[in-house]
C-alpha cells in the first residue's frame, strides 16, 4: 500500500511526463527541413529523419539525442507560437537555434541540471572526429579526461546555481582525439531557464592555445627580466637562467661555462675549440635542482667536460648559432660522436631539445641546453625563437657577473699589495693575521704592525667606508699616513688627531672619486684603532676612532677588561681622543679585529642551549662589564661575559681565545674563523692576533747621570763595560761617539734629570732623555762653524735615529746594527800532535 509520499510523487511523475509530451509535439510541429527531406541536427551536419526509427524525431544519435534534450531546445519559445514580433512562430525558434550550434565559431554545449551534455557543435577542435553517443549524455569529465574535473564542476555548479557568469576561465589539458598536444580553452558558463523554471547551463569553450602559448612566452621572458642580474655570481645567474626555464618551458636545462667568465679573466674573442674544456655550474629538472640522483644530467654538476664534434654542441660553440632538434631518436648520426652523453640524453626520455650558444658582443661563454621528456609536445620555432632571447639575457647577466669578478679580483689585488707583507719577527710581540675579502668586493679593512724606537711596537687596525678599488686606494693612503706617523714616536691619541687632519684633507681633495657613503660626514671617512706596546715597561696604551676595542686575555686564557672608548671616525675633524694604559703580563693575547668578522648572528655551537648569547657587534663594545671576573673557568665564559648587544660574537671569540696559551697564533685565527664566519661573509674580514712577550731584563741597562760635563767620560766608561758584557766590542767605537754626543747636548741644552740606556734587542739602542721639551735638528754645518756637527755624525753612525716625546721631557736615540756572529773558528793544532785534533 502506498503512503502519502508515494501518490505525491507518482503525480509529479506524472505531470513531467505530460510536460514532455507537449514538448514533443511542438517540436515535431515546428522542426525546420531543408529541401531533401532531411532534418538539421544540433551538431553541425544533418541526420536523415527517414531513417530514424522514430516518429518524433528524437533518436538516440546527435545533439538533442534524448526526449529531454529536445524539450530543452523547444522550452525557450513560448507555448502561444512564435516568439514577440516574430511573426514566424516556434519554426523561426527552432531554426535558429540549429543556426546557433551550427555557424557557431565557439564550441557550445548545453548541460542540464547534473551537467551532462544533452546538446553540443564541433566547433570545439577537442571533439571533432568524436562520436556523439561518447558525449551526449555525458559529463565533460568522462569524455575529455585531461582537463582538471574539479574544477570545471565547482564552476559549472556555481553558475548553475547562483547564475553567476564565469567569464573565459583558462583551463589546460589534453582531448582524447590529440593527446600529444596541450590545449589551452578559455571557457565561460552561464545559466538559461525555460519556461517551466527548469534552469540549463551554456558552456562555450574557445580554443587559444595558440594565443596563451605566445602569451606564456612573453610572461617567461619578463620573469627572465626580473630574476637574471639580480646575482653578482656567474654560478649563481646560471642557475637562475636554468630556472626560469623550468618547468615552464623545458623539462630540464643545463649551463655549461667557459672559464674566462667563472674567473673574471677576458673574453676569448672569435670560435671556441669544441675540445675546449666546459663547467656545468647550473642544473635543473622537472624532478629537482641540483645534483639530486645519482645521474642528474649529462654530466655531474660542478664537472669539467668536452662536447664530441661534431654535435649541436660543437656547432653552437664554433658558429654561436642555436640548434633545435624536433624529434630526438637513437639513430641520430651526431649522437655517435659523442656516445655517452648520447645514451645519457636517450636514457632519459629526451625526445625534443635546443642548444643555444651564450653570447656577449659576438663572444661565446657557454651553453644553455634545454630538454623535453615529460611533456610530448615538441619544441617549435617560437621556442627556438624564445630559448635565443634566453641566452641573450643569460649571457648578459653571467658578463655581468664576470666584470663584477674582475674588477673584485683587481680590488682585492690592490688591496693585498697596500697591506703589510709578513712582519719581521720582533722581540716585543709575536702577530698572526687572517684577511678574508667579502663576497661584495674588497672593502677598506686593513690592519698595520710597525717597529718602534725602543723595542716597542705599534698596533693598528682600521675600515674605509665602500667597497671596491677606490676604498683600497684610499685604505692605502691611510695606512701610509699612519704608518709615517707612527715612526714618529707619536702617542696614540696624538697620533690620531694628525690622522684625522689628514683624513679631512683627503676628503676634500678626493671627494668624486671616494667610495659610496665616505663623502657623508659625520659618518667619516674611516675608523682606526691603534696602540703602542712596550717590552721594557709592559704596558700597553690605546686610541680609538670610532673602531671596536680590542678584545684581551690574559697568559691562563681568561678575559681581561681593556675599555678602549671609540671617538668620532677618522675625517669628522673632532680632534679629541682618549687614551687607556693597561699592563699586559709576558703571553697575553690582544685580539683586533673589523665589523665584518662580528657582523651577522654568530654561529651556534652544536649541542648548545637555545639560551646561548647571540648578537651583532656594535661600536665600542670594548669588551666592558667583565671587569672583576678574571678569575673565572675557561669553560664558564657565557656566564662571566654580559649577554647584549655586540657582545655575543666577542664571547665567541673569547672562547677560541682561551686556549691562546696551548695554541699557535695562526691556528687561532684559523679557529677563529671557523666559529665566525662558517660561510663566506658579505664584508671584509680582518682579524690581527698579538701575543706580548717581554725584553729580559738582562738586555736593559740605565743609569741616571748628573748635569755635569765631566760625567760623558763616565758615560762612555760605562757604555764601554756593558757591550763588553754583551759580546758587542765590536760597536764600542761608534757607542763612544754617540754616548758622548748625545750626553754632551743634554746637559748643555736640556735639563735634568739625564737619564742613559742601553737596550740590547735586534739592535744596539743608545738613549738619553732629560726633561726638556727642545728639539734637536740635523743640519749641516759649514766649513767655517766649530759645532753642528754631531747629530750628523750619529746619522752616519747609526741605522736609524730620532726623537721621542713624553708627558714631561724627550728622548733622543739611535739604533745600530748589530753584527751576526761568525762561523766558529777550526780549533787550532798543538805543536809536534802529528796534526791531529784534540779529543
Amino acid at each position: 500500500m502506498n503512503g502519502p509520499g508515494d501518490e505525491e510523487a507518482q503525480e509529479q511523475e506524472q505531470e513531467q511526463e505530460q510536460e514532455r509530451e507537449r514538448v514533443r509535439a511542438r517540436a515535431r510541429e515546428g522542426a525546420g527541413r531543408d529541401e531533401g527531406g532531411k532534418r538539421r541536427d544540433g551538431m553541425d551536419g544533418y541526420r536523415d529523419d527517414r531513417h530514424s526509427g522514430n516518429g518524433n524525431g528524437g533518436g538516440g544519435n546527435g545533439g538533442g539525442a534524448d526526449g529531454e534534450a529536445e524539450g530543452a531546445v523547444e522550452e525557450a519559445a513560448p507555448e502561444g507560437g512564435g516568439p514577440r514580433g516574430s511573426g514566424e512562430g516556434d519554426h523561426v525558434d527552432a531554426a535558429l537555434l540549429d543556426a546557433l550550434f551550427a555557424q557557431a565559431p565557439l564550441g557550445l554545449y548545453l548541460l542540464d541540471h547534473d551537467l551532462r551534455v544533452i546538446r553540443y557543435n564541433t566547433a570545439a577542435h577537442g571533439v571533432r572526429g568524436m562520436p556523439s553517443t561518447d558525449i551526449v549524455g555525458h559529463r565533460p569529465a568522462e569524455f575529455a579526461p585531461g582537463f582538471d574535473r574539479a574544477e570545471l564542476e565547482v564552476l559549472a555548479l556555481q553558475a548553475l546555481q547562483d547564475g553567476g557568469y564565469v567569464r573565459e576561465h583558462l583551463v589546460r589539458g589534453r582531448m582524447p582525439t590529440d593527446p600529444g598536444r596541450e590545449m589551452v580553452g578559455a571557457i565561460s558558463f552561464f545559466r538559461i531557464v525555460s519556461d517551466t523554471g527548469r534552469p540549463y547551463l551554456v558552456a562555450a569553450v574557445e580554443d587559444v592555445t595558440e594565443r596563451q602559448g605566445a602569451l606564456d612566452r612573453l610572461d617567461i621572458l619578463h620573469s627572465a627580466h626580473q630574476r637574471l642580474g639580480a646575482s653578482l655570481d656567474a654560478v649563481g645567474s646560471a642557475q637562475e637562467l636554468a630556472d626560469v626555464a623550468v618547468p615552464r618551458f623545458a623539462d630540464s636545462a643545463t649551463v655549461d661555462l667557459l672559464d674566462e667568465p667563472l674567473r673574471g679573466l677576458p673574453l676569448r674573442p672569435g670560435p671556441i675549440d669544441p675540445g675546449a674544456p666546459l663547467r656545468r655550474v647550473a642544473y635543473r629538472s622537472v624532478h629537482g635542482t641540483g645534483p639530486t640522483g645519482p645521474e642528474p644530467g649529462p654530466v655531474p654538476h660542478g664537472a669539467l667536460s668536452t662536447y664530441g664534434a661534431p654535435t649541436p654542441y660543437s656547432q653552437a660553440l664554433v658558429d654561436g648559432r642555436a640548434r633545435l632538434i624536433r624529434g630526438l631518436t637513437e639513430d641520430e648520426e651526431w649522437l655517435s660522436a659523442d656516445p655517452e652523453r648520447g645514451r645519457r640524453l636517450t636514457g632519459l626520455g629526451v625526445h625534443s631539445m635546443i642548444v643555444a650558444p651564450l653570447l656577449v658582443h659576438d663572444v661565446v661563454l657557454g651553453v644553455l641546453a634545454l630538454y623535453r621528456h615529460r611533456r610530448p609536445e615538441p619544441f617549435d620555432q617560437d621556442d627556438l625563437e624564445l630559448a635565443v632571447e634566453l641566452a641573450a639575457r643569460g649571457a648578459m647577466s653571467i658578463d655581468k657577473a664576470r666584470s663584477y669578478a674582475r674588477e673584485r679580483s683587481i680590488a682585492t689585488t690592490l688591496q693585498r699589495q697596500l697591506l703589510p707583507r709578513e712582519p719581521a719577527e720582533l722581540s716585543a710581540v709575536q702577530s698572526s693575521h687572517v684577511y678574508l675579502p667579502g663576497v661584495v668586493g674588497p672593502g677598506g679593512d686593513w690592519y698595520d704592525v710597525v717597529p718602534l724606537s725602543a723595542a716597542r711596537v705599534g698596533l693598528a687596525i682600521g675600515s674605509v667606508t665602500g667597497t671596491g678599488i677606490e676604498a683600497a686606494a684610499v685604505m692605502g693612503q691611510v695606512r701610509t699616513a699612519l704608518r709615517t706617523l707612527a715612526v714618529q714616536d707619536l702617542q696614540p691619541d696624538e697620533l690620531l688627531v694628525r690622522l684625522d687632519d689628514a683624513a679631512r684633507v683627503l676628503t676634500d681633495e678626493q671627494r668624486g672619486s671616494l667610495p659610496a657613503g665616505a663623502e657623508t660626514l659625520p659618518d667619516g671617512l674611516a675608523s682606526c684603532l691603534y696602540l703602542v706596546y712596550d717590552p721594557i715597561g709592559r704596558t700597553c696604551t690605546a686610541a680609538s676612532a670610532g673602531h671596536p676595542g680590542p678584545l684581551l686575555v690574559g697568559p691562563d686564557g681568561v678575559p681581561v677588561p681593556f675599555p678602549v672608548e671609540p671617538g668620532l671616525p677618522l675625517g669628522c675633524g673632532d680632534g679629541c681622543y682618549e687614551t687607556r694604559v693597561a699592563e699586559l703580563p709576558a703571553g697575553s693575547v690582544l685580539a683586533l679585529y673589523t665589523n665584518g668578522l662580528m657582523s651577522g648572528p654568530p654561529r651556534r655551537p652544536a649541542g648548545r642551549s637555545e639560551g646561548w648569547s647571540d648578537g651583532a657587534e656594535g661600536r665600542g663594545a670594548g669588551g666592558r662589564g667583565a671587569a672583576g671576573r678574571g678569575g673565572a673557568e675557561r669553560g664558564g665564559l657565557d656566564e662571566v661575559l654580559p649577554v647584549g648587544p655586540g657582545d655575543g660574537r666577542r664571547a665567541v671569540l673569547q672562547r677560541v681565545l682561551a686556549r691562546a696559551g696551548e695554541e699557535e697564533l695562526s691556528r687561532l685565527c684559523d679557529q677563529a674563523v671557523y666559529a665566525l664566519l662558517p660561510e663566506r661573509q658579505r664584508e671584509d674580514a680582518v682579524l690581527l692576533l698579538v701575543r706580548t712577550l717581554g725584553l729580559p731584563d738582562d738586555k736593559v741597562a740605565v743609569w741616571t747621570l748628573p748635569e755635569d760635563p765631566a760625567v760623558v767620560r763616565t758615560a762612555r766608561r760605562l757604555a764601554e763595560h756593558q757591550l763588553a758584557a754583551w759580546g758587542l766590542e765590536e760597536l764600542e767605537f761608534s757607542t763612544d761617539l754617540i754616548v758622548s754626543e748625545l750626553v754632551t747636548n743634554a746637559i748643555r741644552y736640556g735639563k735634568s734629570p739625564i737619564r742613559l740606556r742601553l737596550i740590547n734587542d735586534r739592535g744596539l739602542i743608545c738613549e738619553v732623555s732629560d726633561s726638556s721639551d727642545s728639539t734637536p735638528h740635523l743640519r749641516r754645518a759649514k766649513s767655517t762653524d766649530e759645532g753642528g756637527r754631531g747629530l750628523f755624525i750619529i746619522g752616519q753612525l747609526a741605522q736609524r735615529w730620532g726623537t721621542r716625546f713624553a708627558r714631561h721631557g724627550k728622548t733622543i736615540w739611535a739604533q745600530q746594527e748589530v753584527p751576526e756572529p761568525g762561523p766558529e773558528a777550526p780549533p787550532e793544532v798543538e805543536p809536534g800532535g802529528g796534526g791531529e785534533l784534540p779529543g
